[in-house]
C-alpha cells in the first residue's frame, strides 16, 4: 500500500506553476507601451506632444509605476490613450490592469477625465450676471439722460434714421457671436494654392496612420488617425510640421504639387513644408 500522494493529488500543483509560467512570459504594461513606442520610431516626447499626457506620467506608466496618474480611473485612460499612440490594441492591456489592480472600478463620467493633464490655459465662460448688470445700469442711464434733456428734436432725428434709444442701447445687451470657422480648403483651392501660403493634403490612399501637424508656431492643430480613403488639409502662413506614423500609407500634396517620396509602410517620417516647398523642409 502507498502511502504518498497520488497523480491526481499532484496536478493542482502542476496547474499552478503552468499558469505563474504563462504570467511570467508575458510582458508588464510598461514594459508592452515602451517595446510598442520604440517599434513605432517614436521618443517619449513624440507621444506626450500626441497624447497631451505629460513627458513624467509617459515615463512614469513606463516604469509600471501608475501612482502618478492620480487614481485607477485616470490610469485606465492614459493606457488607453498611450496604447492607440503607438498601435496597440488597449484591452488586453486594460485587463490585465484589472487582474493586477483589483478589477475594473465603478463608472465615472469620461468628459473631465483628461483635463487635469492637458497642456492648455484655464477658459473661463463669460460673466453674463455682470453682463445684464452693466446692460441695464446702461439703458437707464441713458433713459434718464434723455428725460433731463427734453430733446425730443434729437428724438426725431433718431426716429427718421431708423433708430431708438432702446435700439441704441441694445448693442450692449447682446453678446458678440464668434467668427465662423474658417472652411478646410478644398481640392480646387490645393491646385490653386495662395502663394503667401503653404498648403499641405494629407491622404491616406493605402491604410491608415496616425498623424500630428503642427502650425508655424509650434501648436498643434491636428492630432488623429486617418482612415484608408480619408484626407485632410492643413495651411498656414509660413510653415506646417508634420510627424507621419506610418508614411507607407500616405500621398501627400503640397501647394497644389504631389510629393514623388518612396516612403516604406510602416515607417515614421517627421517632414516640415513652407512657402514655395514642394520639397521637405
Amino acid at each position: 500500500m502507498s502511502i504518498g500522494n497520488s497523480p491526481e493529488d499532484e496536478r493542482p500543483f502542476e496547474n499552478e506553476h503552468v499558469e505563474a509560467d504563462r504570467e511570467e512570459a508575458r510582458p508588464s504594461i510598461g514594459r508592452a507601451l515602451q517595446q510598442a513606442r520604440i517599434a513605432a520610431g517614436l521618443t517619449v516626447d513624440d507621444v506626450s506632444s500626441a497624447t497631451r499626457v505629460r513627458m513624467n506620467i509617459v515615463h512614469a506608466i513606463e516604469a509600471d509605476d501608475f501612482s502618478a496618474c492620480g487614481g485607477d480611473v485616470y490610469a485606465r485612460g492614459h493606457i488607453r490613450t498611450l496604447a492607440k499612440a503607438v498601435h496597440l490594441d488597449p484591452e488586453p492591456l486594460l485587463a490585465q490592469y484589472g487582474d493586477e489592480h483589483g478589477g475594473r472600478p465603478a463608472p465615472t463620467p469620461a468628459a473631465p477625465l483628461f483635463e487635469a493633464e492637458r497642456i492648455r490655459p484655464e477658459r473661463r465662460g463669460p460673466n453674463w450676471t455682470a453682463a445684464m448688470v452693466a446692460a441695464i445700469v446702461v439703458v437707464i442711464g441713458f433713459v434718464g439722460f434723455t428725460m433731463f434733456q427734453g430733446d425730443d428734436g434729437g428724438n426725431e432725428a433718431n426716429v427718421a434714421e431708423g433708430s431708438t434709444p432702446s435700439d441704441s442701447a441694445s448693442p450692449t445687451t447682446k453678446s458678440k457671436k464668434p467668427a465662423d470657422p474658417k472652411p478646410e480648403p478644398s481640392d480646387s483651392a490645393i491646385a490653386a494654392a495662395p502663394q503667401d501660403k503653404v498648403t499641405v493634403r494629407v491622404a491616406a490612399a493605402d491604410g491608415r496612420s496616425w498623424i500630428a501637424a503642427k502650425d508655424h508656431n509650434g501648436r498643434m492643430i491636428f492630432d488623429g488617425v486617418l482612415k484608408q480613403g480619408d484626407t485632410k488639409t492643413f495651411q498656414d502662413s509660413s510653415k506646417v510640421q508634420l510627424v507621419l506614423g506610418d508614411a507607407g500609407a500616405i500621398d501627400l500634396f503640397v501647394n497644389g504639387k504631389k510629393i514623388e517620396e518612396n516612403f516604406q509602410p510602416g515607417s515614421v517620417e517627421r517632414l516640415t513644408y513652407t512657402k514655395g516647398d514642394p520639397e521637405a523642409g
